[in-house]
């Protein structure tokens, strides 16, 4: 049986949140695999994108694997603390979740494709936990950068939780928000599993198919 502490749990208010700090954390760059400078403006035709799904290491290398993402990055967002560091976020004090930013070309991936994978790529009924990563940080959300995603975020959560019911399992616990603020992970979490091919990775599907892209759409 799952047992996790009552505070890892739950949102911490923000009245109890951590402080942070005016300046940014330090981070990478580049890109470890492309060298592409991760502060780069979305290129013109390009559109941004920003998941959270349980642990950024694992989270990030899925996206990146896609044709036609053009850059990733990790970092922290949907909190109350201004520019936390990882060691704050574990405190589950700061309200961040490890979220995934994306830049991606419209023309060759779909922003409903990313969502199918967004959907397969993690069990989205599990609160504030995936796995046995336990807290606040590891929520599943969606976080839409435009009118648009918005609503193809809410629609897409109402077609998989049809294929979710379907298949006997539980509630949708994703939150979809309006992208906040994404404050980048410091150096050594970016492009994690790149840096350490046999490192941690604690995500994992409900293997239940998302229907969008197999003729249903959000």
């Amino acid at each position: 049986m799952f047992f996790a502490s009552r505070s890892k749990m739950e949102m911490v208010t923000p009245e109890n949140a951590l402080p942070g700090r005016a300046e940014p954390l330090p981070t990478a760059e580049t890109h470890f695999l492309t060298g592409i400078p991760l502060k780069s403006p979305v290129p013109e035709g390009m559109e941004e994108a920003m998941f959270g799904m349980g642990c950024f290491w694992g989270v990030e290398r899925k996206f990146w694997q896609v044709p036609g993402v053009w850059l990733t990055m990790v970092g922290y967002a949907a909190g109350f603390t201004p520019n936390p560091t990882y060691k704050e976020t574990c405190t589950q004090l700061t309200g961040h979740n490890e979220v995934v930013r994306v830049i991606f070309d419209p023309a060759v991936v779909s922003y409903q494709a990313l969502l199918k994978l967004f959907w397969e790529g993690h069990d989205p009924t599990q609160g504030m936990r995936q796995g046995n990563d336990v807290g606040s940080t590891y929520r599943s959300g969606i976080y839409a950068c435009t009118d648009e995603q918005a609503a193809a975020a809410k629609a897409s959560k109402s077609v998989y939780q049809q294929a979710l019911t379907a298949a006997g399992q539980g509630v949708i616990t994703t939150e979809i928000l309006a992208a906040p603020v994404f404050y980048f992970a410091e150096d050594y979490h970016q492009q994690y599993l790149a840096k350490n091919p046999n490192g941690y990775c604690g995500i994992g599907g409900t293997g239940v198919t998302c229907p969008i892209g197999t003729g249903v759409t959000a």
